[in-house]
This record gives structure tokens, C-alpha cells and sequence, in this order.
């Protein structure tokens, strides 16, 4: 096939990377970054009609929607206007993330799990709901804020204040011109991954992500830096309840809301004394979790996109190599802050066969500069290790951490602690 993967981050990197080795496809990127044009070729057509004129020029035969922003922006409905195969949900379906507050609504229509929320634009009413809750406090704008828009306030007067900072336009502009407050739910957190075809789906093993830039989950949240699959934490009991209480209930209602969801479905699922409760939901894969998901994956990951785009995914018996995967973001020297300077990245030759066949680097904010390979992003890369358990998984991203240098570089040293603790 001729494949066109939308994006620019360690994401898309990884899913054509996962696509590479299958050796009988065409890549290309858009925009992609200066590590994805050694899997494929990279084009700058961001005028979506232009992009598919691009797509039929060259006979592309599944395009993959790799962030968020262009799912919102309804990328999927005009390619598919134009006959094309396209992975994705439609800008309907793809508000259950452009939308804290109609992602609540669903949730709270279908009896998904969820926690007690209101929603609303008025701030005296926010004030006034905040007086009534237990701390701490979950204050979120409604739009886009590149997973940056959640605050967790530990007093009311900071959650009051989150809330007035959001409405005022002052936090993230128009994203935050509606709220939700919800009670914290004290509890550990999964990343869940469903693939939808509108009325099928399935599902991946579950992951946990490390949200905040130090090592103890200390400092400020970030957008990941470092992720595990398949977690130990869940068990066939929870995975069940996801399936019946989360997964259906959710594919049956976008069909009653006349927007059934096709694509990635990602749930953020916190497990409260055994229950799963959803957090949010996101369109589309996670960033470092869809690093450490596609090397686990047997089956095809063009075949089961294919599936996915093409309303087949009943045909497809998907299947998961008995493996572990630990992903460890390198970020640059002031991340989460502030942008830091371009600098040169080196990687020496790896010479042990062992790491050689179980690790990989998944590369994100990179670009090519006169042949040189320069970070120039905030979060760089995600060293990848597999393995038959967690441990060795890990052991492996760590040794191929210390193979990459580049000024100002860090990482958390304790990524995966929750399953060896």
C-alpha cells in the first residue's frame, strides 16, 4: 500500500516505524520531522483540499491521522467526501475530545462511570459548586490545550482561581471559555486503547503513563515522560468491565448521537478499590504509549489500521506478542519551561546484539540540519526497550538511554515503578 501518516512526534514516528518493517509499503509523512524522512518521504501540505488532491495524485491507499488537532479540525470527513480510506473519527466523534464538556455529557447520558462534574461557563456558579467539594479539586478547560489544560487544585481558593484564570481567557484562551470541575478520584490511573471501526472494536493491552517531568511523579505535569505495556495492575475482571460498562456502552451511544467513532478510542481510566471510573477521553493514540503498543504488536499494524478505516475489524483476529514493552522519553534541557536551544544529537554504535534486536528509538521534536540530526523539540525521543518481563523491558530503554547524547538531555530514572515496586 501507499500510506500517509499525519503528524510530526515520536507517535507518528513509531507507527511508521511499526509499518516500515512490514517492507512492502510506501511512507510518506505530513509534515513528519527530520527523523521519519529515513522511513519514508516527508511533504508539507498543510491545505487539507491540497493534501488530498496530493492523496489521489499518488494513490495513497490509507491516510492515518496521528494527533488530535486535525481529527477537530474534520480532516477525516473531507478526505472520506473524496472516496479516500482514512483513519480516523469524524469531526463529530472527535468531540468527545475537542470537548471536555460534551465528553462529561456522553458519558453521564450513557451511565458511563464518571466522576461528579458540572460544566459551565459562569463563575459564580463555579464558585459557588467549589465551596461543596471535598479537596482536591479537578478544574479542566473544555478545548485543546495539548494535555495541559487539567488542573488539580489542592485548595478551593486554587481551584477558584484555575477557574477564573480559564474563564478570563487568561490560562488558554478560547479553550478555556467553558470549565468542568470534577472530584478527584483517588485511585491508579491506565491508559486503555480501543480500536473502532464505528461498531467493533479492539482492544490493546493497557499501559501506564508518566505524566509529571521528575522522577516520584514530582514537578509539573508534562505531555508523558515514559510509559509501560501491558500493565500488572489490571486483570481480566477490569479489562471486562471496560469492555462492557466503557467500550460498548460508549460505540452504542455515538451511533445514537449520530456520529459513530472510528478510529483510536483512548481511555483514561481511573481504577477506584477494583472499579474502573473514566477520567477523559482522547481520539486518537497516546505520546509515549503509542511507542511502547506498536512494538508488541503481532498483527500488522497497517492491516489492522486498514481494518479499522474500512469497517472490517470483525474480519481481523488481532494478535499481541507475549512481550513487555518500557518507552523513556529523552526531553530537552528546559522542558517543560521554556524551549531550549537546537543541539546536535550522537548516538554511538551499538554493538551488543541483545539491545541491537530489543531496542529501538522512536523519534519526536528532531529536526535535519545540514545532515545533522538536531533536538529541537521539547520532548526529543523515547528510547524503547522489549522484553519477557517489565524488568528486562526496562533495563534495556535505560542501557539505550546511555547510547544517545545531546546537550542539556534528561529522563526520569524510575519509569515502569509502579509494576517493580
Amino acid at each position: 500500500m501507499n500510506i500517509l501518516i499525519l503528524g510530526s512526534g515520536g507517535r507518528e514516528y513509531s507507527i511508521g516505524l511499526a509499518i516500515s518493517k512490514e517492507k512492502s509499503h510506501n511512507l510518506y509523512f505530513m509534515p513528519g520531522n527530520g527523523a521519519t524522512s529515513s522511513l519514508g518521504t516527508n511533504i508539507n501540505i498543510k491545505d487539507y483540499e491540497k493534501l488530498v488532491s496530493f492523496a489521489k495524485d499518488n494513490s495513497i491507499d490509507l491516510t492515518i491521522v496521528g494527533p488530535e488537532a486535525p481529527l477537530v479540525d474534520g480532516v477525516v470527513d473531507i478526505f472520506r467526501k473524496n472516496s479516500l480510506v482514512i483513519f480516523g473519527p469524524t469531526k463529530n466523534a472527535a468531540k468527545l475530545e475537542g470537548s471536555k464538556v460534551y465528553m462529561k455529557n456522553v458519558l453521564k447520558k450513557y451511565n458511563i462511570p464518571t466522576a461528579a462534574f458540572i460544566e459551565t461557563s459562569n463563575e459564580k456558579e463555579a464558585h459557588e459548586f467549589i465551596e461543596t467539594m471535598n479537596l482536591p479539586i479537578v478544574v479542566k478547560a473544555d478545548g485543546l490545550c495539548a494535555g495541559k489544560g487539567v488542573i488539580i487544585a489542592q485548595s478551593k481558593e486554587e481551584a477558584k482561581s484555575a477557574v477564573s484564570d480559564m474563564l478570563s481567557g487568561t490560562s488558554f484562551g478560547d479553550a478555556g471559555a467553558n470549565v468542568v470541575i470534577e472530584e478527584f478520584l483517588d485511585g491508579y490511573e491506565l491508559s486503555v486503547f480501543a480500536i473502532c471501526d464505528g461498531e467493533n472494536y479492539k482492544i490493546l493491552p493497557a499501559a501506564q503513563d508518566h505524566k509529571r517531568v521528575g522522577d516520584g511523579d514530582t514537578g509539573p505535569n508534562t505531555g508523558g515522560m515514559g510509559a509501560y505495556a501491558p500493565t500488572p495492575l489490571v486483570n481480566d475482571e477490569i479489562y471486562k468491565k471496560i469492555e462492557e460498562r466503557v467500550i460498548k456502552p460508549t460505540l452504542k451511544g455515538m451511533q445514537q448521537e449520530k456520529a459513530p467513532f472510528e478510529g483510536v478510542l483512548f481511555i483514561g481510566v481511573m481504577v477506584v478499590k477494583g472499579e474502573p471510573i473514566i477520567l477523559e477521553y482522547n481520539v486518537r493514540f497516546g505520546d509515549p504509549e503509542c511507542e511502547i503498543l506498536m512494538p508488541l504488536l503481532e498483527t500488522p499494524v497497517s492491516e489492522l489500521f486498514y481494518y479499522g478505516a474500512t469497517k472490517q475489524l470483525d474480519k481481523l483476529n488481532i494478535k499481541i506478542k507475549d512481550e513487555f514493552a518500557v518507552g523513556v522519553v529523552m526531553a530537552s534541557e528546559n522542558y517543560p519551561y521554556s524551549s531550549s536551544k537546537p543541539t546536535e544529537i550522537i548516538i554511538d554504535e551499538i554493538v551488543d546484539e541483545d539491545l541491537k534486536n530489543n531496542s529501538h528509538i522512536s523519534f519526536a521534536g528532531v529536526e535535519n540540519i545540514d545532515g545533522k540530526l538536531m533536538a529541537t523539540g521539547g520532548r526529543v525521543l523515547v528510547c524503547v526497550g522489549t522484553g519477557k518481563s517489565i524488568k528486562e523491558a526496562r533495563d534495556r530503554a535505560y542501557l539505550l538511554c546511555g547510547q544517545i547524547h545531546f546537550a542539556g538531555k534528561k529522563c526520569r530514572t524510575d519509569i515502569a515503578y509502579q509494576a517493580l515496586k
